[in-house]
């Protein structure tokens, strides 16, 4: 007889090898987040300093790479196209370790992010285009408000020095995750021009070749290394946005693991690749890309134009409401009840921390006003901006709740007996029975099958050919 199963909890406890992943994973974002914060700082400060502001121009535009191969680029688009290419790679992994070991596997389980992903993208873009028609702008720039950056929302906790519940912070986590996805469609789909097929096919061949060396277990990252740079290249020259190389090689990998494995091939390589992203390449394009001015009159322009105040109001307005809408929705619509120890302010501060989009905006902003350099300085001004305000609000809603924060937070880390595993995974609550009956089913049905699969092959190889 079937377990009957609990009402299914909103944001509830992780198990406890996810919430260990989750940790992992989140440290090395917050070390990223604290330098791509320091980049940030840098770049403005460099852009706007009068005897070094010429420099910092210089040193953006100053051009590189064989122009033979079409790679004659400058540091802003080595930074923009070749650095990011990583953070989009680790992101092709996270994704695909969410589609077969995460959240994402169960459909349940992951309607709530992608839902609330989804409300926390289409919600920005619908107010960038209500401002804008509103005040005769441009609609070309609707998906700069879309993005959030995970790296920069945690170096925000890391400076004003709270914790959020492992819940809320795999939430968050899932949700960039998805909020990725989308915003490699929305790059792929509605920022290329002109496709050179050549290019393109050569791309595609060695994706090909890339994955069939990976099903046949070949290893070396002499080979890899140099058969992604080839694809990278082709990709680049193909007229597609050369980060999605990065997204499809990410995918590849292989993130289930086997019996005998600690760690499948994408964690590995995930933990290998994941602090040059946090810890180089993002930073790295932050300090190539933020040096905007910020004069009194450029500030006024942000909140007076109706493209760069449509990217404020969609990042700090936009974010909020549709994440919390969504999720809001999803848990109206799913029948699921929020953790009995969070209330529905929690997930409202989340959604606003969820406003900051750094990274991923300043490229669109960069991609959907290519022709325009003065509109698109100002429109990363106006995600500088948008970002720090959302920033600041997230930070009043999370204070309030810091005190039961950082109760929750005590309570899952404590471990009195010293085993290695923290004492609230011991209890025997409904939910753990629960849970343990679940497991007890799931081997015991998996041991059926193993016995019916292996009577089967017994009954075939006895018959005549």
């Amino acid at each position: 007889m079937a377990t009957p199963s609990p009402r299914r909890k909103l944001l509830g406890r992780l198990s406890l090898p996810e919430s260990r992943f989750v940790a992992d994973a989140l440290r090395t974002e917050t070390v990223g987040g604290i330098l791509l914060l320091v980049a940030a700082v840098i770049a403005v400060i460099w852009a706007n300093t009068p005897p070094m502001a010429d420099s910092y121009t210089a040193v953006r535009d100053f051009h590189i790479g064989p122009a033979a191969l079409g790679l004659d680029l400058s540091l802003q688009h080595w930074a923009a196209d070749g650095l990011l290419a990583i953070f989009f790679f680790v992101a092709g992994i996270e994704l695909k370790r969410e589609l077969v070991a995460g959240d994402l596997r169960e459909p349940k389980a992951a309607a709530l992010p992608v839902i609330a992903a989804l409300c926390g993208m289409a919600v920005p873009a619908l107010v960038y285009a209500l401002v804008n028609m509103a005040g005769n702008g441009s609609m070309a720039g609707w998906a700069v408000p879309t993005a959030t950056d995970i790296a920069f929302a945690l170096a925000v906790l890391a400076v004003i020095g709270t914790s959020l519940p492992s819940a809320l912070r795999a939430f968050l986590l899932t949700l960039a995750v998805v909020d990725d996805l989308f915003a490699i469609i929305i790059i792929a789909v509605f920022f290329t021009e002109e496709i050179s097929f050549p290019q393109l096919g050569g791309a595609a061949l060695g994706l090909v070749l890339f994955w069939f060396l990976l099903r046949k277990g070949v290893r070396g990252w002499y080979i890899y290394i140099p058969l992604a740079l080839a694809i990278w290249g082709l990709m680049y020259n193909s007229g597609v946005h050369a980060t999605i190389a990065g997204v499809a090689m990410g995918l590849m990998l292989r993130c289930r693991r086997t019996d005998e494995e600690e760690y499948s091939p994408g964690e590995h390589i995930e933990h290998l690749v994941r602090p040059v992203s946090a810890g180089l390449a993002v930073p790295l394009f932050a300090l190539f890309s933020a040096g905007v001015s910020l004069s009194d009159e450029a500030i006024a322009q942000v909140f007076t134009r109706p493209e760069t105040l449509g990217v404020v109001l969609g990042l700090v307005v936009g974010k909020t409401v549709g994440i919390f809408g969504g999720t809001w929705l999803a848990a109206r619509f799913t029948r699921a009840e929020l953790s009995e120890d969070l209330a529905w302010p929690d997930v409202f501060a989340v959604a606003s921390l969820a406003g900051i989009g750094f990274t991923v905006s300043l490229l669109i902003g960069e991609l959907a006003f290519t022709g325009d350099p003065e509109l698109t300085d100002e429109i990363k001004a106006a995600v500088l901006i948008g970002s720090l305000i959302a920033a600041i609000l997230a930070c009043v809603l999370l204070k309030l709740r810091d005190r039961k924060y950082r109760a929750l937070t005590d309570r899952e880390e404590r471990d009195d007996d010293r085993d290695g595993i923290p004492d609230i995974y011991e209890e025997h609550t409904p939910e753990y029975h629960w849970r343990m009956a679940r497991i007890y089913e799931e081997k015991a049905a998996e041991h059926r099958r193993r016995a019916e699969a292996a009577a089967g092959s017994s009954t075939d190889g006895g018959r005549p050919a």
